[in-house]
């Protein structure tokens, strides 16, 4: 039976391309990422994942977007659409816990070099007590990659988001803060915490009030209301349910859906207002979101590959493929979603997959990688 749905899958997406189901005015633009089209159908074909939406742009354009295959195939079938809403695990980092990290620098509310004790006194133990702003952003803490949410949930039941916090404050350090690169979910989840200990406001709320709403991102959320679920790509069968709307990271889960590693939802067209405010310095449509500064520490490499919320040339940079130049900056989430950006053509790529649905089994590493060497090939992209 699956070879069978493969099979009529991979027709359907065939003959979809054939009809031409597109706008008119993207069709010039098109014919230069054809290639992409077929990608995407064999690797749903292939069962690497059910379905997922692809959109390019450059400078203020959108040169390419397009839906294939299905948001939901647990219990029933369900076709994706353009504007399918995904749940971005780790883009959570940049877009939301990092860009509200740099809208309190703008405002002088925090300094990169600040002591993590600071804003969190309980976090100054079992060698943490050097570890500053930056390290966290650059997951460079010392602090260990995960710990053990199911350990969590059985002490403390679900949510217990104070819970979470003291566990990584107490957790001792397994590199001296600047000296490794560690890629730390905690981290984030420590700088989300810190940014409501200034704010009074939880990672959601100032991210929508200060991020989001400003640049008119209305389907970028934490915690999407019930109504919205029909929209939202599924991720994992857990329990016989499939995850609608529910954030599938479990130390996110944990902390109420409200963390700084995991829990934002969004889709491509969202994304793509983002992307075109960084690539313009900060600004979209006259409003100011962040300092050219600040884009600068969030963009471009600052230690060990990273810089201060995305990726540009650590080992998780794989995502750019092999023709993206060096100062492009990306980031990749575990559901199977990613971006990448090259600041010197303004080009970006985004793609939302949904490969953890249903059984967590799926993959993206490859259609990320080819898509990018599609679009950044200097012999037939848009270099």
């Amino acid at each position: 039976m699956k070879l069978i749905r493969r099979i009529t899958i991979f027709l359907t997406l065939l003959l979809c391309l054939a009809a031409g189901c597109r706008p008119e005015q993207q069709r010039e633009y098109r014919l230069r990422f054809t290639e992409i089209d077929q990608v995407i159908a064999e690797e749903i074909a292939d069962g690497n994942f059910p379905g997922a939406v692809v959109l390019v742009g450059q400078q203020d354009k959108i040169v390419y977007w397009q839906a294939f295959g299905n948001k939901i195939v647990d219990p029933c079938e369900e076709p994706a659409c353009k504007s399918t809403i995904y749940d971005l695990a780790s883009m959570t980092k940049p877009i939301a816990t990092a860009t509200s990290i740099m809208i309190l620098r703008d405002r002088k509310a925090i300094e990169l070099d600040d002591y993590v004790s600071k804003y969190l006194p309980a976090f100054a133990c079992n060698g943490k007590e050097d570890a500053r702003i930056e390290h966290l952003l650059t997951h460079t803490s010392g602090l260990p990659a995960y710990t053990n949410a199911a350990k969590l949930k059985q002490q403390y039941g679900n949510p217990c988001p104070e819970k979470v916090i003291d566990k990584i404050c107490a957790l001792e350090a397994l590199s001296k803060p600047g000296e490794e690169f560690r890629y730390s979910c905690l981290g984030y989840i420590t700088l989300a915490k810190i940014i409501e200990n200034i704010s009074g406001q939880n990672i959601g709320d100032f991210s929508k009030e200060n991020i989001f709403a400003p640049l008119g991102m209305k389907d970028t959320t934490y915690n999407p209301p019930e109504v919205r679920k029909q929209d939202i790509a599924a991720t994992e069968v857990i329990d016989g349910r499939p995850l609608q709307g529910t954030v599938h990271d479990p130390l996110a889960r944990l902390m109420a859906g409200l963390s700084g590693n995991a829990g934002l939802f969004s889709n491509v067209y969202d994304l793509s207002i983002y992307c075109r405010m960084l690539l313009n310095g900060g600004k979209w449509h006259g409003k100011r979101i962040l300092s050219s500064e600040a884009v600068s520490l969030l963009t471009a490499e600052q230690t060990h590959g990273r810089a201060c919320g995305f990726d540009v040339n650590s080992t998780y940079a794989w995502v750019k493929g092999s023709y993206a130049p060096q100062e492009a900056f990306c980031h990749t989430g575990y559901t199977g979603t990613s971006i990448v950006c090259d600041p010197a053509s303004k080009t970006f790529i985004i793609i939302l997959a949904n490969r953890v649905h249903p059984d967590d089994d799926g993959t993206t590493k490859p259609v990320r990688i080819k898509i990018s060497d599609i679009v950044f090939n200097r012999n037939g992209g848009e270099k």
